[in-house]
């Protein structure tokens, strides 16, 4: 498959934060409706729904889209950790792709402070939740294997989060608009060593949604984003043989396939929302995508080639550190960014004459695998 035939022809979010007061039908209104306003469509034009959501009671989408119209089509949830949201989008690309549906929804949506009052719980039969290892654990492990083997400094990390910090006063949308300093990072408290409170994401509750559809065919094709590819992998078994971090691998090898099917290369990219949960996330992805090599990712985001000014921004939308980190919907809402990127749609952010754009999604927690799923989209500006 080539990924020329489909199109994302409309985009879609609420506000980003902790609205515990609204629930998920409020939220899932907003989101959906304006990604059908922004289509031309109406919900009973939508032929099938592909949703991710991660802690919702079962039967949570279908409660969400009935007050809106969306009923008597086929709903598919999906739970693939972090990455539930862009695999409902990535599934929904498919489906119009082999003919399946003509007008699909890909919908995500999460209402974390229902369920959480700060970071995840992990799941005491994994054996890594066992041990007590919720995800701040995993990642100050990889931060401390970084520090030690490539150098990287307390103050790139935490320069990961002023850049971030500071790319969300364009976004209305986002949880976090206050801009931070290098030393407010690092003074803040201790998550997990050497992670501290601001190189943690938020939880936060919200919705996204993108309708996609045969490239040419929406009422506006002018606006639509091309997908020129999506690939989704899950990880492959951690026997230790690797001599790259966890996740690290599972990041390249699906960003590795989503460029050859797109026909591109990481240098032809413009703008990148990636998954930054922490701040050496960042970090180990922007190398697992290509933009610097092993080790060199400490010193990219020092560089400033990253930032909003810099030659291939990352995040502009302040990334999940400043956004918020709503599981189901942060994929969505990662993709929503890039579609406006591309149309010239993103205001104070704006990365100008931005015409390619990659979103990556990395979800993990399971022992014994290298990450539960990541996906790697490239999107073009068509208009």
């Amino acid at each position: 498959m080539t990924g020329a035939g489909t199109a994302i022809w409309g985009v879609g979010t609420s506000a980003f934060g902790k609205q515990t007061s609204l629930g998920g039908p409020r939220l899932a209104w907003q989101a959906t409706v304006e990604a059908l306003d922004d289509a031309g469509l109406q919900a009973s034009d939508i032929d099938a729904v592909y949703a991710g959501t991660v802690f919702g009671d079962p039967g949570t989408v279908t409660r969400c889209l009935q007050q809106i119209g969306i009923v008597e089509v086929p709903v598919i949830t999906i739970e693939n950790a972090c990455a539930s949201g862009t695999s409902a989008f990535h599934e929904a690309r498919e489906s119009v792709e082999i003919g399946r549906y003509e007008r699909v929804l890909a919908f995500g949506i999460e209402t974390m402070t229902a369920h959480f009052d700060g970071a995840i719980s992990p799941i005491a039969s994994d054996p890594d939740g066992a041990q007590g290892y919720a995800m701040p654990s995993i990642y100050g492990m990889s931060a401390t294997r970084y520090k030690y083997e490539f150098g990287v400094t307390d103050e790139q990390m935490a320069e990961v989060a002023v850049k971030n910090r500071r790319h969300a006063i364009g976004n209305p949308r986002a949880q976090h608009h206050k801009t931070v300093t290098v030393e407010q990072v690092l003074g803040s408290r201790m998550v997990a060593d050497p992670i501290t409170l601001f190189q943690c994401c938020s939880i936060a509750d919200a919705a996204a949604a993108a309708v996609v559809g045969p490239l040419g065919g929406s009422r506006d094709p002018r606006g639509e984003v091309a997908i020129r590819s999506s690939a989704l992998r899950s990880g492959r078994l951690w026997d230790h043989t690797t001599d790259k971090v966890w996740g690290w691998d599972i990041v390249a090898d699906t960003a590795a396939r989503a460029y050859e099917e797109a026909g591109v290369s990481v240098g032809d990219i413009d703008v990148f929302e990636v998954h930054d949960a922490f701040t050496i996330g960042e970090i180990i992805t922007t190398e697992a995508l290509g933009l610097c090599e092993l080790g060199e990712g400490g010193r990219l985001v020092e560089s400033g080639h990253t930032s909003l000014g810099g030659l291939q921004p990352v995040n502009p939308s302040g990334g999940l550190l400043s956004r918020g980190h709503p599981l189901g919907a942060t994929g969505l809402a990662q993709i929503a960014e890039i579609a406006w990127q591309l149309r010239g749609m993103a205001a104070d952010r704006q990365v100008p004459g931005a015409r390619l754009g990659a979103v990556e999604t990395m979800g993990g927690g399971t022992a014994g695998i290298d990450g539960n799923a990541c996906v790697v989209t490239v999107l073009e500006q068509v208009g």
